[in-house]
């Protein structure tokens, strides 16, 4: 080897080791809690079965078990085995087969929280709608992710008062 071209090789390295430890920086772990129920068996069913894009938000990884995040920052979060919805008042939006519960009571922060109803473990997901940050559309983000959780069994699906008052 040429001694002119051990600096070259030294100085190549060191770009690639750089390179390196910029791109890792780049994909550090979304933190989240995981839910009460993470560990059922049927969020393993949903999981493997999640999009790599969700409302052309790239998939990035997390640090808590049946738990997934999209966007940077994350603007789709989604968590399994949270607590199973009783009755509720609350909205409930069915889109292609699959009923969930919404709760806008964050709406004035562009957050809104989905959780399915019907379906044991429940899934939760929460959506940043800011678009200053690169939000998403929370029908957008539920269509994507129905085939992932329509691995969870429907047992019972949402009603409205014309179907109480018959």
């Amino acid at each position: 080897m040429s001694p002119r071209a051990l600096p070259l090789r030294s100085l190549a390295g060191g770009v690639l080791l750089a390179a390196l430890i910029g791109l890792t920086g780049c994909s550090s772990a979304v933190t989240l809690e995981p839910a009460e129920d993470a560990n059922n068996p049927a969020c393993a069913d949903v999981i493997v079965r999640l999009p790599d894009t969700v409302a052309d938000k790239p998939k990035r990884e997390t640090n808590a078990q049946s738990t997934a995040a999209w966007g940077s920052p994350a603007a789709v979060i989604l968590r399994c085995g949270v607590a199973v919805p009783g009755p509720t008042t609350d909205p409930c939006i069915a889109l292609n087969g699959i009923d969930w519960i919404a709760d806008e009571s964050e709406a004035a922060n562009d957050t809104y929280r989905y959780t399915t109803y019907g379906r044991e473990p429940a899934v939760e997901v929460i959506i940043n709608a800011d678009a200053a940050t690169g939000g998403v559309s929370g029908t957008t983000a539920l269509i994507d992710l129905g085939s992932a959780v329509s691995a969870l069994p429907a047992t019972t699906a949402c009603v409205g008062p014309e179907d109480v008052l018959d």
